[in-house]
């Protein structure tokens, strides 16, 4: 058994980084409150946005469809990893590293493939293994439309310019604190989606189709790695705090059980001394 001033040491120092998880747990609690609410604001306004482009998709000639609708041969694939800059939040970035290894896996073990990663953790692992072409661990020091859209038209120009013949994007869906999704979505080129012809679409364009689609697509790519950013983070801080909530429960657990093994210490070495002074005393009287 441990002496005293080895379980005394141990108890304080397990307290101390009970105190530390507990902190960051009430922490990530607070931005996860706001994150979340961010994205529980965003979900239906890029969802119906989603919907009126899916629907004015279905109805495009080929004359007016969209660059960004172009399918070709795919050789060259761009990965979008989405991750964090900061650890501690679980399986939250491991998950991510095993998203992207199992979609060039399972889809482009035979194409060239290039990442994209946005925060450091991803970047970290990934960048061992595969060509890296770009890395944004900034973007969450400001995470606003404005910044992400830079990104975006970025990926978007490279698609046009055949750099890229298909855009996949990688990263956590918020469910709730503990349940986090990985999401593989194609990005680019938009799929198109047959329309229902038994379902007539009442639908009034104004100016043109082809004037709506310039200004609707570029704005719809834009909010979807918008929506999967958001996602990301409204994930990494419920992974975190679920993360933080565990480590505080084990710190609390184990403490109580070094504070159980110190008083029976203390117990056992204040019993050897009240023998040994009894002892002592019968010796004497003898």
């Amino acid at each position: 058994m441990a002496n005293l001033k080895d379980l005394r040491s141990r108890i304080t120092s397990v307290s101390s980084t009970m105190q530390i998880t507990s902190a960051m747990k009430m922490v990530s609690a607070a931005k996860l409150s706001r994150a979340q609410d961010a994205i529980t604001a965003m979900r239906p306004y890029s969802e119906k946005l989603t919907e009126l482009l899916q629907s004015l998709s279905a109805t495009l000639d080929d004359d007016t469809s969209s660059k960004f609708s172009e399918e070709r041969e795919v050789n060259n694939v761009l990965i979008v990893a989405i991750s964090s800059n900061r650890g501690l939040a679980g399986a939250f970035n491991t998950n991510i590293v095993k998203g992207v290894r199992n979609v060039i896996a399972a889809k482009y073990s035979d194409k060239n493939v290039q990442l994209l990663t946005i925060g450091k953790k991803a970047n970290d692992v990934l960048r061992k293994n595969y060509s890296v072409s770009e890395n944004n661990n900034a973007i969450y020091d400001n995470l606003d439309f404005e910044n992400v859209s830079i990104i975006a038209e970025a990926i978007m120009q490279g698609f046009l310019d055949g750099k890229y013949d298909k855009v996949e994007l990688v990263y956590n869906q918020f469910v709730n604190a503990a349940t986090q999704n990985i999401m593989t979505e194609q990005f680019l080129p938009i799929e198109k989606f047959e329309r229902d012809s038994n379902v007539t679409l009442d639908y009034i364009f104004e100016p043109s189709k082809l004037e709506i689609v310039k200004d609707l697509i570029p704005k719809s790519l834009k909010m979807q790695i918008f929506k999967a950013m958001s996602d990301s983070l409204a994930s990494e801080h419920g992974a975190r705090m679920t993360a933080m909530h565990k480590a505080t429960d084990n710190a609390t657990e184990l403490r109580d059980s070094l504070k159980l093994s110190y008083n029976k210490a203390r117990q056992a070495a204040i019993t050897n001394e009240i023998l040994e002074i009894v002892g002592g005393a019968e010796a004497l009287n003898n």
